[in-house]
């Protein structure tokens, strides 16, 4: 049985949450594969509000078996947090249910107290990440010095591997950042209760997941963060240490190219962005307040405003040429109405030309301009629509034009913060 990848299409937060939450309903196994607690999934079910930052969105459906991939960064102590909070609301995280890739690597104390310290020594040029501990984890699984998780089979050379890597990082916390040593003693026992906690999640997950679309399975492969953060193909520097492009699920979860059939990209009716980082439809007048107030536009993993701009279409034909997309999901609809005129970038100005081409580094997106397409915008409440034509004529055409602008069809349209709230077409 074929496979589908969801991915962000933006700046991340463009609410794939919803989007996997959906059709993980129709599928068997959900599985994420890439970044860590960086992350942040809000579902909204029935009127509860479910944030979900490490286990997939899929858990919330009690058929569903649930992958934390390879190439995940994991923070067992966020892990089981997150696991116990969902088992206090009645939802099953047993180990039928949720496994953990023992080729994912763990993110530890000393890779948070290093990010923090890394980013306030950078000043100004701060990059804006969330201090999890994101890059620093990433940075010792390139180095081969990082610790996986499936060490933790056995909790007592865990606990010693700990102690040794607290050991060898405090040397550079103390000399490098001045700051005070960590305790290794205790965070060695800490974590070898999280590794007897953990151990029976732990498994072969890539041979899991071949087994299970060899056995017919559906799978879907769910995605953290969105391409304009991807560690190569992204805004560099200010990306995130993983791959939240299609080649990154492949890597993530051990799946051959084979198994993808539908490249499903995620994008909000306009553009947001946490953190620092050149931005250009970017706003600072009463359109982007309305964005962040009606939008909600809090990041649910820092809680900080994210900053709003008119949907950027060179950037999304940029999301479709890099990750191959075969369709879009269009979130966030409703928050534009109220908002008239609409603008759209679809090109860009720098020295006197007009630029099609997206550049995946921000020294030169900081120096380009937006051209923009306006459309009337509608006043109509559209949150109980549930087909297209139910729309109004103006949020019609909007979407239209925005499938003209980068060539594929949205056949997932979201009105509204709630499951049913989605349109669904077939193109």
């Amino acid at each position: 049985m074929p496979a589908t990848v969801v991915i962000g299409a933006q700046w991340g937060d463009e609410g794939k949450g919803k989007i996997t939450d959906m059709l993980a309903a129709e599928s068997d196994v959900v599985a994420r594969y890439g970044g860590g607690d960086n992350a942040g999934h809000t579902v909204v079910v029935g009127g509860d509000t479910f944030k979900l930052h490490l286990v997939p969105s899929g858990i919330l459906y009690s058929h569903v078996v649930c992958v934390l991939g390879g190439g995940m960064v994991v923070n067992p102590r966020r892990l089981l947090e997150e696991m116990d909070g969902l088992a206090a609301r009645g939802v099953d995280v047993s180990a039928t249910r949720l496994l953990l890739s023992v080729q994912a690597h763990l993110i530890l104390p000393y890779h948070i107290a290093l990010d923090g310290a890394a980013e306030r020594s950078r000043g100004e040029s701060a990059l804006g990440t969330t201090k999890r501990g994101i890059g620093p984890a990433y940075a010792d699984k390139a180095a081969r010095s990082g610790i996986r998780a499936g060490e933790m089979r056995d909790p007592a050379a865990f606990a010693q591997l700990v102690h040794a890597a607290v050991v060898a990082k405090n040397e550079l916390l103390t000399r490098v950042y001045g700051q005070e040593p960590l305790p290794a003693e205790e965070i060695a026992r800490e974590y070898r209760e999280y590794a007897v906690r953990l151990a029976p999640y732990l498994a072969d997950t890539s041979s899991f997941l071949a087994e299970a679309l060899y056995a017919g399975k559906r799978l879907l492969c769910e995605g953290a963060q969105g391409t304009l953060l991807d560690l190569d193909h992204g805004t560099y520097p200010y990306v995130t240490s993983s791959y939240p492009t299609v080649g990154g699920a492949l890597i993530g979860l051990g799946l051959g190219p084979q198994h993808l059939s539908r490249i499903l990209g995620v994008t909000k009716a306009y553009q947001t962005r946490v953190g620092a980082g050149p931005f250009p439809t970017e706003l600072h007048d009463t359109a982007g307040d309305h964005l962040v107030e009606v939008g909600h536009e809090y990041g649910t993993t820092t809680g900080r405003r994210r900053r709003t701009g008119w949907l950027d279409a060179v950037a999304l034909r940029y999301a479709v040429q890099v990750n191959g997309l075969s369709e879009l999901a269009l979130t966030k609809l409703d928050v534009l109405t109220g908002l008239d005129p609409l603008r759209i970038a679809v090109a860009y100005e720098c020295d006197g030309e007009t630029l099609t081409r997206f550049p995946a580094d921000a020294a030169t997106l900081a120096r380009r301009r937006p051209v923009y397409e306006e459309m009337p915008g509608w006043k109509q409440d559209i949150g109980a629509a549930r087909a297209f034509e139910e729309l109004p004529p103006a949020a019609q055409n909007y979407v239209t034009r925005i499938e003209e602008l980068v060539g594929v069809p949205a056949t997932l349209i979201s009105v509204g913060p709630e499951r049913e709230q989605t349109i669904r077409r077939s193109m």
